[in-house]
Formats: structure tokens, sequence, C-alpha cells
């Protein structure tokens, strides 16, 4: 397992700019530390003139001052991995981040029980004299992923890397299922991969079928790290196989084909054929629709019709998936409220819009009392950052003695607030606890107010209003009707 850590080297005034530069690139190849000089190398530099080459790159481009390198340390598990081996993946590592941009020295330490790699870099490109820009989330989107493969590659283990840090946001994530109809395409893929697999000989033939289906497929012969994935006809996006379930991996596809069949599915039909149970239930009278209820009702079983049609021609068919989606919100919308006519409609968008306002300050007042701590909450942030320096310095890194000064300082300052580090953690973790459910609160009840307003405008409608008052009228009618009949 290793973990990537980056830092800046800033300057030291306009006197000696490039002093923390100069020390840092002095440290990490010293002699004891590297196997006599053995785990040191360099890219696009001599190892022995690294930093006289750096600072000429920076008078060339005029950028001398402000930052003038970036100190990347990749720290291994304690006795998974030697120093031979930790020098070649610092050095791939080295070469693939930085590629022919920049000067750089690397080494490897491993006079200490965690062998670790160390890799200085200047901050202006030798090539372009562009500076490099760290932007938020490259750590996990760059850095990380690249260390974790080359652990791969070599047999060791690696770390997971947050999904909370790669992963899209939420609203994007539900706009993009919506928009490729989540709730019936895995249905539908799933059904599809099962019948070609019951019909294939071989996973050649497998393939063949799904794209006489309409499927695109891609990595069907995969390479290293790549995935078998499927699109059907009509989406914009491919799905991952194995993302349908563990039965869907290409290496479950391939087992399957071997062993199931068309005779196989009919067995395992037949042993799971229905059964006749005989029960004693209660009846209950259906429950009675009003004139509105019935029809959004209406709406919704004619276009319920269009499931009997084949799943593999669905994508034909996205709109009316949509509008069933939202007829479906609306109908349950008036079961849920019980509502009988417009005006109940009316008033409860109006109720919606004030509980949207509640809500609304009950989020600012939990935003507000987040605030009164977010000194304490910056000071642990800070803390975590220089953990990893703090336990090099622990285990006899001096270079990182002014990082241990500093997390020494503040653990003194929080310890005198009357806090410790877990305490800090458990209010931060109650506040995001907080501040998700009054959004999960504030998105439901605005949903509400939507589907409200959504009904209420389509009602207001003048075919819709006609239609309902001959509806009402054709009941009051029936009504009338049915009190004129003698009683028997």
């Amino acid at each position: 397992m290793a973990i990537s850590k980056i830092l800046y080297i800033g300057d030291c005034g306009s006197g000696y700019a490039g002093k923390h530069l100069k020390q840092a690139l002095d440290y990490i190849v010293e002699d004891y530390k590297t196997g006599q000089g053995r785990w040191v190398s360099s890219l696009n530099c001599q190892p022995d003139s690294a930093y006289e080459q750096m600072r000429q790159t920076k008078v060339q481009f005029d950028k001398t001052d402000k930052r003038q390198g970036y100190h990347l340390i990749i720290s291994f598990a304690e006795g998974e991995v030697d120093a031979e081996t930790a020098f070649e993946v610092i050095g791939k590592f080295a070469k693939e981040y930085l590629g022919a941009d920049y000067e750089a020295v690397y080494s490897v330490h491993d006079n200490t029980d965690h062998v670790h790699g160390h890799i200085i870099f200047n901050s202006v490109s030798f090539r372009t004299g562009i500076k490099y820009r760290y932007e938020k989330g490259d750590w996990a989107k760059k850095i990380q992923p690249i260390t974790n493969r080359l652990c791969e590659e070599y047999g060791l283990s690696t770390i997971e890397i947050s999904e909370d840090r790669v992963r899209p946001s939420e609203n994007y994530k539900e706009w993009n299922d919506f928009r490729d109809g989540k709730f019936v395409w895995a249905d539908m893929i799933k059904r599809d991969i099962d019948a070609c697999i019951m019909q294939a000989a071989t996973y050649e033939s497998f393939l063949e079928m799904l794209s006489g289906m309409g499927y695109e497929i891609k990595n069907a012969y995969r390479s290293e790290g790549k995935y078998l994935a499927i699109k059907p006809m009509g989406l914009t996006r491919f799905r991952r196989c194995k993302s349908l379930g563990e039965d869907y991996t290409e290496e479950r596809i391939r087992e399957r084909i071997e062993t199931e069949n068309l005779s196989t599915y009919r067995s395992m039909t037949k042993e799971q054929e229905p059964k006749i149970m005989r029960c004693r239930v209660k009846r209950y009278k259906r429950a009675k629709l009003s004139g509105v209820q019935k029809r959004y009702f209406a709406r919704l079983y004619r276009l319920g019709l269009m499931k009997k049609r084949p799943y593999s021609q669905a994508w034909k068919y996205r709109d009316d998936l949509r509008k069933m989606q939202k007829l479906q919100e609306d109908y349950l919308f008036l079961v849920r409220h019980d509502i009988q006519t417009a005006a109940e409609i009316a008033a409860i968008a109006e109720s919606m819009t004030d509980k949207k306002k509640d809500t609304s300050r009950e989020k600012s007042r939990i935003f507000k009392e987040r605030a009164k701590m977010k000194p304490l909450f910056d000071m642990v942030s800070e803390l975590n950052e220089l953990e990893e320096l703090e336990h090099c310095f622990q285990r006899g890194e001096e270079l990182f003695a002014p990082e241990h000064e500093r997390y020494e300082k503040i653990s003194e300052k929080l310890k005198a607030q009357g806090y410790t580090v877990e305490q800090v953690e458990e209010f931060k973790q109650h506040y995001k606890n907080e501040i998700a459910r009054v959004r999960d609160k504030e998105k439901a009840v605005s949903k509400e107010e939507r589907i409200a307003k959504r009904i209420l405008a389509e009602l207001m409608k003048p075919d819709t209003g006609k239609a309902l008052e001959e509806t009402r009228e054709k009941e009051e009618n029936r009504k009338v009707e049915k009190s004129r009949q003698p009683v028997l």
C-alpha cells in the first residue's frame, strides 16, 4: 500500500528566494538515507546540479518569486516493499505524472521502518514556462490513482479513494439517471444479456447476438484495466456489465455460457412453477376515487399499456416513460393528500410554500451554528494535513521540523479551547448530518410544491376544466338517479 502526499515549497523573499527548494533537494539525496546514493535519480536535469538548472529555468521565464517547487511524498506500508521496488515505482510515477515538462529529482529513503519516496520538481516548466498548478481534487483524480495503478502492477496493496472526492454531485447523478431511464434500462439490459447467454455457444457468438439486438459494445476483448460495457440504442452513455451484478461480469458471463442453455432454463422455471395456496383473507371495499384521481388513474392506465411492448425496443418510448413517471407522481400526490377538488390542491401548494420558508430558516440557523465552530474545524483540518508529516518527523525526518512545530502549536491551541480532535470531528459530523437532513427535507417540500403547481396548472387549462365539469355533472346526475330509485 502506498499513500501519496503533495506539498508546495514557498520562497524566502527577494534575498534568497529558493532557499527552501535548495534545502529540500539536499535533504532528499543524503547518502545515509538513500543507500549511499544508490536510490537517487532525476528527470530532465542532473541530480548534482538540479537546483541551479531549476533556478535558471525560473530566470529564463522571469518567474523567480512565489512558489519555488513541489514536494511529493509516497509512503509504503511497513515491510511490504524493498527499496529497489519502491525506487522503480517512484521513477515510473515521476515520468508519468511530470512527463517532459518539469525538472525533478526523486529518491527513496530506506533508513526508516517505512520505506518511502520523495519527488521534488520545479514549479516552472522548462519547456513552456508555465507554472505548475495544483487544482482541488487532483489528488483523488490524478495523483493517488497513478500510485494505486503502479502498486497493482507490482503486486502491492492499494488504498481506496474516498468517493465523495471524485463522485459527481447528487443532483447531476439524479438528472443523469432520469435522462437515461435507469429505472428501466438496467432490467432491460439484464433480460437481453440473459437471453443471449442461454442461446450462445461461445462468448464470441454472445457478443454477436447483443450487437444484433442493437447494442453498441466496448472492450469486448478487454485489455488490462478495461471492462465490458454496452449501450442500448437511444442512450447516450455506456453501461459496464459488472455494474448490473456479480452474474454479469465478463468472467461470470463466460462461465454461464458454458453451463446455461434453453433446456436448463426450462428445468429451472419448471422447478419454480407457482403453486396455488389457499388462505383466508379479509376483503376490503375498493377505495372510491374522486374525479381528479380518476382522471389521472385513467391516464396512468393508458400509458401503462406500453409495458407490454418488447424490452429491446423500449428506447423508442423514452418520452412515454417520462410522461408516465410524471403522471405517477401526480396520481400518488393526489392519493397521498386525499385531494378531492382543485381548491384543495391550491391550499396544499400554499402550505408547501410556507413549509419551504420554515425549512429555509431552519437551514440558515444550522449554518450559523456551524460557522461559530469553523475556527475549530480549521484547526483540526490543518492537523489532519500535517499528520503524515508529523509521522515523518517522528521517524527521524528532520526536514519536517517546521511542520512538527506547527503541529504542536495547533494541538496546544485546540487543547486550550477545551476540545480534543475526536470531539471536534464529532461536531463536524453532527452538522454534516443536520445539513443533509434539512436539505432532504427542503428537497421533499419543494418537490411536493412543484407537483401541486403542475397539477393545478394542468387543471386550469380550458379543455381540462371542461372535462372535469362534465365529469362532475355526470356524477351529480348519477347520484340524483340513484336517490329516485324505489327502495325494495
